[in-house]
């Protein structure tokens, strides 16, 4: 130990393991600091997951083999393929079901004796109390700035533990927070930040083992927890870097002049705000201009080329972001022939909107750049509904 606080074991223990329980969890029964009176602890553990996600699915995983007695999974997502290549809890079968519905089914086809509350909701400041309030340990693995704020807060609010991770790219980080027995989040990080300051994994990618190797570090931070044993990563934050296989921890403490959490003020107003696509104001073209077709843009996809074969517009012209960010104009000029009126997109209009002010400052006099409001993601959404009856 390295004068980390002590604590209690965080759940009391159901009365007995079943015939069937001591088979199934003998591995765990072996460990002298698990053993029969842990593993009932596990048993009588209720844990609120927050993602059924990157790391929301092999942290459910792991807990429903460890033989948690109770376990909620809150989000309001459905699965779709891209998430497949790392959230392996889902299956192909399960694309376009929500990922509530799906996680319970693997959780009860694991064990069947588990009980598990599929939530298909979104945690805000509405039900954060609540359901911090009913559990005895929360786990983030929440995508976005806001709910993580959220997290913490209703911690604080509910003297409820919290095991916090996030993952980007090949990049993890992992920490413990248990209000009243060393810094939280607001410790380490003090302000939210902006909703787009950092690009989603859906932009900026990520490592599908990644996900796996920061998902069951939270769970076993939760194991910790529940039966009181080892040193959990309390005022401690694990950074890991899987290409160059580096694991570093930086310690931190409390702010003795940070205000305490007194209620969820600030972070209703943080998740009551809009997303934002793109950090400055561009020009932008909504996808009823631009499938109108009457003003003749040139729609011009910034993506990468495999993002096309996915899906892509019907006579868009391929100009990557890479070449207009290194280039500007002269990138796009070759490739739109002449036109005065030009449509950058992307997925959701994040990299198009990156893409006009590189090109915008060297675009000749009349030449029109916007970026497309929504993406491909807002297109083919406008296309379904065509479809509809």
């Amino acid at each position: 130990m390295s004068g980390a606080p002590v604590l209690a074991p965080l759940v009391e223990p159901v009365a007995q393991l079943s015939r069937e329980e001591v088979t199934r969890y003998a591995r765990h029964l072996s460990l002298p600091e698990v053993g029969e009176i842990g593993q009932r602890r596990l048993r009588g553990a209720r844990v609120l997951v927050i993602g059924a996600g990157g790391l929301g699915a092999p942290v459910l995983q792991y807990l429903g083999a460890a033989g948690i007695g109770h376990i909620s999974v809150i989000d309001d997502d459905r699965v779709e393929t891209s998430n497949l290549q790392r959230q392996i809890l889902h299956r192909d079968a399960d694309v376009g079901r929500p990922k509530v519905e799906s996680a319970r089914d693997a959780l009860v086809r694991l064990d069947p004796h588990l009980s598990v509350e599929a939530i298909d909701d979104r945690l805000t400041p509405d039900n954060a109390l609540s359901l911090f309030a009913a559990h005895d340990l929360v786990i983030d693995g929440a995508d976005n700035f806001a709910t993580r704020y959220l997290s913490n807060d209703a911690a604080e609010l509910t003297d409820t533990p919290l095991v916090w991770g996030t993952i980007f790219r090949f990049e993890g980080q992992v920490s413990t927070f248990v209000p009243g027995h060393g810094p939280m989040l607001r410790d380490l990080f003090p302000d939210i930040p902006d909703a787009d300051s950092v690009p989603s994994c859906a932009e900026g990618g990520v490592l599908g083992v990644l996900c796996g190797l920061v998902g069951s570090t939270m769970a076993a931070e939760a194991i910790k927890l529940i039966c009181g044993i080892g040193e959990p990563l309390i005022g401690r934050l694990l950074r890991c870097d899987v290409l160059t296989t580096a694991f570093t921890t930086l310690r931190f403490s409390a702010d003795p002049d940070r205000r305490a959490v007194t209620d969820l003020a600030e972070v209703t107003a943080a998740c009551a705000a809009p997303a934002v696509t793109a950090a400055p104001p561009v020009a932008e073209a909504t996808v009823a201009e631009v499938r109108d077709g009457s003003g003749g843009a040139v729609i011009v996809d910034v993506r990468e080329s495999w993002e096309r074969q996915i899906v892509s517009i019907p006579g868009s012209v391929h100009v990557p972001l890479a070449a207009i960010v290194a280039s500007g104009w002269p990138a796009l000029a070759e490739a739109v022939g002449g036109a005065a009126d030009i449509v950058l997109h992307c997925r959701s209009g994040v990299r198009s909107a990156t893409a006009l002010e590189a090109a915008a400052p060297g675009a000749p006099a009349g030449v029109r750049l916007r970026s497309l409001a929504g993406g491909i993601e807002a297109w083919t959404a406008a296309a379904a509904d065509d479809q509809q009856p």
